[in-house]
């Protein structure tokens, strides 16, 4: 049975650890990084985003054990990814957004298959909030109450918005041509 992340957490901060903390890396990274990127939309920016958020959970910094350690993890990182937009745009003058085609290539820089390289395809062209929401609810299995606080959502607004999501996601993926057939 697989160690609750809480327990690795708390026994880094008694003994600092690295292998802990390397644990929850491994866990986690993967995850969290494509959630970072549905914000910056650079693999390379949401993963020192990533490793930010890791050195302030290293650092023992702000996590209370009111949620999973995933669930405040994921947290961090969302501030942190808001910091970095923020800051990108007051010192370099550029708009929040990224055109279509800057959003899309890290993804497809990243994917190999197809059907995964049309999946993210699709998830870099909906709006931000779905897209977090499904990435949260579905690749990294949070529930509605977790995904919720990370987005600063109610948990039936976060039911409302996967639903919403899920329904543009399978247009955009209509509209791209995907096969449902195809994939059983």
């Amino acid at each position: 049975m697989r160690e609750p992340d809480e327990t690795i957490y708390s026994r880094f901060l008694a003994a600092h650890n690295e292998d802990d903390l390397r644990v929850l890396l491994e866990r986690h990274r993967e995850g969290l990084m494509l959630f970072l990127c549905s914000f910056v939309h650079s693999m390379e920016d949401a993963e020192e985003l990533m490793l930010d958020a890791y050195a302030e959970a290293a650092a023992g910094a702000g996590y209370a054990g009111r949620s999973s350690f995933r669930t405040w993890l994921f947290s961090v990182g969302k501030k942190k990814a808001l910091m970095h937009l923020r800051k990108r745009r007051f010192t370099a003058g550029a708009p929040f957004g990224q055109t279509e085609e800057a959003a899309v290539t890290p993804e497809l820089d990243i994917l190999r298959e197809e059907r995964d390289r049309q999946l993210y395809e699709a998830l870099s062209r909906l709006r931000e909030d779905y897209r977090q929401g499904l990435i949260l609810l579905y690749f990294e299995d949070m529930s509605h109450e977790e995904a919720g606080r990370v987005m600063g959502k109610t948990k039936r607004q976060t039911y409302h918005l996967a639903e919403r999501g899920r329904a543009a996601l399978r247009t955009e993926l209509e509209r791209m041509g995907f096969d449902y057939a195809q994939y059983g």
